[in-house]
């Protein structure tokens, strides 16, 4: 039940529906986001499919987003919210490193993005500021858009695995954190077979022989930008 203000009027409270994959995650996404006053959990879901689903029914104000999801990763839903509810702002609270995937989120129509390594404050402002109409991402990620708008940033300092698509650079990212091909499908939803085409093209954009340097290299990138 709602609280109440003072004047015996309802206090409006926002309906946030959470996607992420991981049910205990979401249970602790839910307490927190549900002790604010003017907040609540309208829904979970756990895949795109479900969240679309969610989103015709209940209809709420944000929606929180994972990027690793099984299947149609969350890049791929924020586009399709995008298309289908142009107006519903999407957060993207995730585990990835915001400096790689910030841009990602906002190019593909995410109002924000907030690290699983920040403290839960840092969440409740970046979805009280995304309800307010605002972009939220952190004021180095800010500084990054701004230069590369601006034409400050040098071309020679853009790394080539900007060349990966959003689901390579996932794939990636996770084997520089050391996880098999097997536990990646697993992650990402999808089959070994697909894995390994992700993997073969990224060792060509990033002009890779062999599986091993692809390791290597994707290990050293991801302790560089951590």
């Amino acid at each position: 039940m709602a609280k109440r203000k003072l004047t015996g009027e309802p206090l409006t409270r926002k309906k946030i529906l959470v996607v992420d994959d991981h049910a205990v995650l979401r249970e602790g996404l839910v307490a927190q986001i549900n002790r604010e006053p003017n907040l609540v959990v309208c829904g979970e879901a756990e895949d795109a499919r479900e969240a679309l689903s969610s989103i015709g029914k209940l209809k709420p104000d944000l929606v929180l987003v994972d990027i690793t999801l099984p299947g149609r990763n969350g890049l791929e839903l924020i586009r399709d919210i995008r298309a289908l509810h142009p107006h519903l702002p999407v957060l993207v609270l995730s585990m990835h490193d915001e400096s790689l995937f910030a841009e990602r989120v906002l190019r593909a129509g995410g109002r924000g993005y907030v690290s699983k390594r920040q403290s839960g404050q840092r969440l409740i402002e970046g979805i009280r500021r995304v309800l307010n109409g605002k972009v939220y991402v952190s004021e180095e990620v800010s500084t990054k858009l701004f230069d590369a708008l601006s034409g400050r940033q040098s071309p020679k300092t853009v790394s080539p695995v900007e060349q990966l698509t959003d689901r390579e650079l996932e794939v990636f990212t996770l084997i520089g954190q050391a996880k098999e091909t097997k536990e990646i499908s697993r992650r990402l939803g999808m089959s070994v077979k697909t894995v390994e085409a992700h993997r073969a093209s990224i060792k060509r954009k990033l002009k890779l022989k062999t599986g091993p340097e692809l390791t290597r290299h994707a290990v050293l990138w991801v302790e560089a930008v951590k």
